[in-house]
């Protein structure tokens, strides 16, 4: 066996590294596609103003395609890894597999982290009826009345299911869930009363409140959020360590180069950091963040190990 030389092993590294930088430097050479979920939903907006960005900065056309469901994984699961096809998804995608039979596609091996993008805090409402001021209040009245208060939710698995599921874990509470076809109906039914208590977005619950509809206890955040102005966090009013926020993050098929991967997520990052970007989710709910690689799968390895480990206390399972 040859033992290569100190200076020629060397000079194989350089060679390497101006191949791999040569190759971001080539990159993209067709137009880019940002697979994402239904039209209207936060991570559709993520996703086009994401685009928009890119398309400026990179000089190609960079397109969203909407799939929703499951779909949008499945579509970047079978996708050549070399940039041009690309996941902009929410929670979903990483929580789906503990609550979902046959799930294509596993969250930590199939796909590499790029930024994330965005996040959207919840806030714990309730009926005016209730008689409580603060998340206090509420534990305090929901441990003298087990099973006698109920909650709304959407979809099984979602953001605010989850939410509400945490709460009732952490303050050792029975709240009862009832269920509805989508997260409007479930609202309704809070304004009408038919239910006391739900974890909704920001961007829903601040009019609301407004307007005198429902009443606000907390949002759902580590800290204090400029999208819902004034309102203590769930940490601060007696449940420590309580987060419960709904993420938009970008990925791109494993084996991705890694020169493409750092690529985009500095245009990405960059695109995040303009102040008409920042506003524009502002507006819509939605706060931007831009992370690194790293620090985004650490958040999700993070959300998958607390949010699995209460899915599969609380049984939950998507029908």
């Amino acid at each position: 066996m040859q033992i290569p030389r100190p200076g020629a092993r060397v000079a194989a590294a350089l060679l390497a590294l101006a191949a791999g930088g040569a190759f971001g430097q080539g990159f993209p050479t067709k137009p880019i596609r940002i697979v994402t979920s239904e039209p209207g939903s936060g991570t559709d907006l993520v996703a086009r103003l994401t685009a928009q960005g890119l398309t400026d900065s990179l000089g190609r056309p960079v397109i969203v395609e909407n799939r929703g469901g499951m779909l949008s994984g499945d579509v970047v699961l079978r996708a050549a890894p070399d940039g041009h096809t690309l996941l902009l998804a929410g929670t979903s995608l990483w929580l789906a597999p503990f609550m979902r039979e046959n799930v294509s596609y596993d969250p930590l091996r199939d796909f590499l982290p790029i930024t994330l993008a965005g996040s959207s805090p919840n806030v714990l409402v309730i009926h005016p009826s209730l008689p409580v001021k603060s998340v206090r209040d509420l534990i305090a009245l929901a441990r003298s009345r087990p099973g006698e208060l109920n909650y709304g939710s959407g979809s099984t698995g979602a953001p605010t299911h989850l939410a509400a599921e945490l709460f009732k874990a952490m303050a050792g509470v029975d709240i009862v869930r009832v269920p509805y076809k989508g997260t409007g109906p479930a609202i309704n039914a809070l304004i009408a009363g038919q239910v006391q208590v739900m974890f909704v977005s920001a961007t829903t619950a601040v009019p609301l409140v407004v307007s005198g509809r429902l009443n606000a206890l907390a949002v759902a955040t580590a800290r204090p959020s400029a999208l819902a102005p004034g309102l203590p966090t769930l940490t601060a009013s007696g449940l420590p360590g309580y987060e419960a926020t709904s993420l938009f993050a970008v990925f791109a098929p494993v084996r991705t180069p890694a020169a493409i991967i750092q690529q985009l997520n500095q245009e990405i990052v960059r695109v995040l950091g303009k102040a008409e970007v920042k506003e524009r989710l502002l507006k819509s709910g939605v706060e931007a963040v831009g992370s690194s690689p790293e620090e985004l799968g650490a958040t999700i390895k993070s959300d998958m190990t607390r949010c699995g480990r209460l899915i599969k206390a609380a049984g939950i399972r998507h029908e």
